[in-house]
């Protein structure tokens, strides 16, 4: 199907390009949302007379989409869920968490407006992009832990997902190490001396 865009969208064209879609694309997003209409010399006619006041609502939405990327951009969230000791959750963190966390802190972010490719599936910290408006994205940090205790070390920068970091045995063995040298040093020292004996 083909479309007149009434907005710029990413990875499609800007307003007023006339674009070929998918069929289900046109019918369940692009028209529903306002985003297009159907090309027709009766759309396209529509368009030119709308024109002036489409820049003109876009101008705004973009001046406050740069007022919200402001506040959010580079903002880091935590968020807390069970996960095994390799730190593979037991779940996933998709677009609608992460629209509902950003909500929940006072941004009002639809899950369209996630751009993630798959969900989240480990602890860990995430980059993810929020888009705005179509011109207008900005970034945002997801501390994804099993609690806000490991939340505080991953910020510090700290790989939690062994299990010798969840049980705090990753400080090293230094009185291990110390015997099994010794213990080296002596098979060392018993294989020299049957080697130095002379040859009869």
């Amino acid at each position: 199907m083909q479309v007149i865009l009434l907005e710029r969208i990413a990875r499609l064209g800007q307003m007023g390009d006339t674009v070929r879609v998918r069929d289900g694309y046109a019918r369940n997003y692009l028209l529903p949302t306002g985003r297009a209409l159907r090309a027709n010399d009766a759309n396209r006619a529509r368009f030119e007379a709308q024109k002036a006041q489409l820049i003109q609502r876009n101008e705004e939405r973009k001046t406050e989409a740069k007022g919200v990327a402001g506040t959010l951009d580079g903002k880091s969230f935590v968020v807390v869920r069970s996960a095994g000791e390799t730190g593979q959750l037991y779940g996933s963190v998709s677009t609608r968490d992460i629209a509902e966390i950003l909500v929940s802190n006072g941004f009002k972010i639809g899950r369209n407006q996630v751009e993630l490719n798959q969900p989240i599936k480990a602890i860990g910290l995430h980059s993810v992009a929020i888009s705005l408006h179509p011109e207008v994205t900005v970034d945002i940090q997801l501390n994804i832990a099993r609690s806000p205790d490991e939340a505080e070390r991953q910020s510090r920068g700290e790989d939690l997902t062994s299990a010798d970091a969840i049980y705090g045995a990753d400080e090293p063995d230094y009185a291990q190490e110390d015997e099994d040298e010794a213990e080296d040093e002596e098979a060392e020292g018993e294989g020299e001396t049957e080697t130095s004996e002379p040859a009869a």
